[in-house]
């Protein structure tokens, strides 16, 4: 067997198992524990089109100087929201601390489980 031959089609397997990989690409938007409503809405707005695109989002809340006294303040805003990006995302890791900072993983949902309600049975009743 050709030595070389191998080689060459090895390279051409591995690089023909490249093309149809998916880059994961992960967005971070940071929070402060003093973010305004209207700024706290349009960094949301962010997460969702970046989940929408199909990248996965970081979400962190972050302290400076004396503000690291005040971390419920941070985990309240990261419960709030994951509650409010349950349609839209899937919570990928919990509101934790990372270091000193809280911070909490969104993935896109897959395709097919957007928001599917059951459909209702309606019965009647022969009398």
């Amino acid at each position: 067997m050709d030595y070389g031959k191998y080689l060459y089609q090895l390279n051409k397997k591995l690089h023909e198992a490249k093309k149809h990989q998916k880059n994961i690409v992960v967005k971070e938007v940071k929070f402060r524990p003093n973010t305004d409503e209207h700024d706290y809405e349009f960094k949301k707005n962010h997460i969702i089109r970046f989940l929408k695109q199909g990248d996965k989002v970081k979400a962190t809340v972050f302290f400076r100087g004396r503000e690291i006294v005040h971390q419920s303040i941070g985990r309240a805003l990261l419960d709030r929201l994951v509650e409010e990006l349950a349609e839209i995302g899937a919570v990928e890791a919990r509101p934790k601390m990372e270091g000193p900072n809280p911070i909490a993983i969104f993935s896109p949902k897959p395709a097919g489980t957007a928001s599917t309600k059951p459909k209702k049975v309606h019965e009647t009743k022969d009398t």
